[in-house]
């Protein structure tokens, strides 16, 4: 799957599974349906949008960190220099 959808599903996710959790604390927390949808919509869309941007940044990271090639080991260096 391209990288981009399966950022975007895994965003997607994320956010359902984190209105459900912040729903379900708010509405502990005050009783109160309203108040609890409000903060289970609000602050899931603030974190979800944060969430995407670092997954995307990771993902840059992870390019970035290839590996080094013809770069010789410490037993390679010291097998040469003998």
């Amino acid at each position: 799957m391209h990288t981009r959808n399966r950022d975007l599903l895994k965003t997607l996710s994320f956010a359902a599974l984190h209105f459900c959790v912040a729903f379900t604390v708010a509405y502990a927390l005050t009783g109160s349906v309203t108040v609890a949808t409000g903060i289970g919509l609000i602050e899931p869309i603030a974190n979800t949008v944060a969430f995407y941007f670092h997954e995307r940044a990771w993902r840059r990271v992870d390019g970035r960190a290839a590996p080094r090639k013809n770069v010789p080991g410490m037993c390679c260096a010291l097998h040469r220099a003998g």
